[in-house]
């Protein structure tokens, strides 16, 4: 018996080791996908950079290339119109931005800070419905629902483009403060509690200092998608209250001028900026 036990337990000379395991699944290793990918990143960046280029060109022609020039640039700064939209544009982007993320931080604690029960999910999508409803139908909607209001009422003014604005871009704002609650460990909280502190002085010295990144990450997404709104302002705003966005294509049915790569050009510079900030305030505070 010992002897048959034995036999077993020794291993085979010549025998080949077991095989490693294998390796799991690599989208990279599948044919063309080097190809596609850099198809993918020359169709996307290519136009961003042929935009910068021809807005420091001082040939009018947006095709035909001579010198290098800051002319246009010079022009978009003295531009009135320019000035008065940029400025517009930047007033309802900021109050958007925080209503939007107040709203939106109240809402992922209160979906994410409670026990689960059956009609959870019909509120995530009630939160989300901006999301999944196309643009142009929230539009006409909120168009129709703010000419109710301004026959019934009389009241005109700026509040109705920002609390378009604001409606829209809370579930922006609410996703990545949802993620950051959830990916976030219970046990500080707890901890708190257990410490006999109350419930808003545990938010204000635990829970909010952890939830900083995902703030300022919904704040970014919030500003810059009420910054870049044109269907929902173009079909909102009322006289006098032309955005950027909406600027630009009214000036481009004209055809394309060097003015409005330059205007396309610094709206690029600026999201890149809010983008690496907030990256890097998120990663400084993580």
């Amino acid at each position: 018996m010992a002897d048959a036990v034995t036999q077993v337990d020794t291993p085979v000379r010549g025998a080949s080791s077991p095989s490693p395991k294998g390796r799991g699944f690599d989208v990279k290793r599948l044919p063309g996908f080097a190809t596609v990918a850099w198809m993918c990143l020359l169709v996307l960046y290519a136009p961003m950079l042929v935009l910068v280029l021809f807005s420091v060109n001082d040939n009018r022609s947006v095709t035909i290339w001579t010198k290098f020039s800051w002319r246009w640039y010079e022009e978009v700064i003295n531009n009135e119109g320019i000035q008065h939209a940029t400025v517009l544009s930047l007033k309802v982007a900021v109050v958007a931005m925080v209503v939007a993320t107040a709203v939106a931080t109240m809402a992922a604690l209160a979906t994410t800070r409670t026990r689960a029960y059956r009609g959870l999910p019909v509120v995530y999508g009630i939160i989300n419905q901006p999301l999944m409803v196309p643009e142009i139908v929230t539009a006409v909607a909120t168009l129709s629902f703010f000419a109710l209001i301004k026959q019934a009422t009389g009241v005109t003014g700026l509040g109705y483009l920002i609390l378009a604005h604001t409606v829209f871009c809370i579930p922006f704002a609410y996703m990545p403060i949802r993620a950051r609650l959830e990916d976030m460990d219970l046990t500080l909280e707890q901890a708190s509690a257990d410490l006999y502190a109350t419930p808003w002085r545990t938010f204000r010295r635990v829970t909010f200092p952890l939830l900083l990144p995902g703030i300022f990450a919904g704040a970014m997404l919030a500003f810059v998608i009420s910054l870049d709104d044109v269907v929902i302002s173009l079909l909102v705003a009322g006289p006098g209250e032309s955005t950027l966005p909406i600027y630009i294509i009214g000036q481009l049915r004209r055809g394309v001028t060097p003015e409005m790569n330059a205007v396309s050009t610094i709206f690029l510079a600026v999201s890149i900026l809010l983008v690496t900030f907030f990256f890097v305030l998120a990663r400084a505070r993580k």
